[in-house]
């Protein structure tokens, strides 16, 4: 099953980006250590590898798996990206962690964030291959949002060269994805407006 096959919120929705618990903690198992952000040129060997994932996934979540889909800049033909394949799955309920986290723990991924007022998202991490899984329930808005920004960057290449050298600026300087991910945001916000007016959906916030 895949995104087309769940059901999409109201556009007004889509297009309005909230934030979550400031004092929130995320991190499950303490702050991430800095890293060096490196970009490197598109490898077809990023598909292959989230294919890869999504049976062992699928395999192991029979009926608490609703969908898994590659997204990020590594689900983008061409696109430069961190060698990290981001993929979004959909449960019924992010906050039943019972039902998917052993699993995934045995297929090698580890809880590393825990959102629980930005919506219900979980993060596990997995190192060998580097797949950042991202969890959401039916009818995320941020999950949408990820499957627009990927076909959008596949069908527009002014955007995908646009990204691609915001990309490279805004690792300069930083040691972390967050701080990697803040300067990028007022491009990709940017980019986001175009497809929401693609699709009328201007007024809609």
């Amino acid at each position: 099953m895949d995104s087309k096959s769940l059901s999409w919120p109201d556009p007004a929705t889509i297009v309005t980006f909230e934030d979550g618990d400031p004092d929130e903690n995320p991190w499950v198992l303490g702050y991430p250590q800095t890293e060096e952000i490196q970009i490197e040129v598109y490898s077809p060997e990023w598909a292959s590898l989230f294919a890869s994932a999504k049976y062992l996934i699928d395999e192991a979540l029979p009926g608490v798996a609703l969908s898994i889909e590659h997204v990020g800049s590594t689900a983008v033909p061409g696109l430069p990206a961190k060698p990290v394949v981001d993929i979004d799955l959909i449960v019924a309920e992010p906050e039943q962690e019972e039902q998917y986290v052993p699993a995934l723990t045995a297929l090698g991924y580890r809880l590393t964030v825990r959102e629980r007022s930005w919506y219900q998202h979980r993060m596990l991490r997995h190192d060998k291959p580097r797949v950042n899984l991202h969890v959401f329930g039916t009818g995320c808005p941020e999950h949408i949002r990820h499957v627009l920004f990927r076909n959008w960057l596949c069908d527009h290449p002014e955007d995908r060269e646009r990204y691609a050298n915001t990309k490279m600026m805004a690792k300069n300087g930083v040691s972390t994805a967050q701080d990697y991910n803040r300067n990028k945001q007022a491009v990709v916000r940017d980019i986001y407006r175009m497809i929401f007016e693609h699709r009328g959906w201007v007024n809609a916030g």
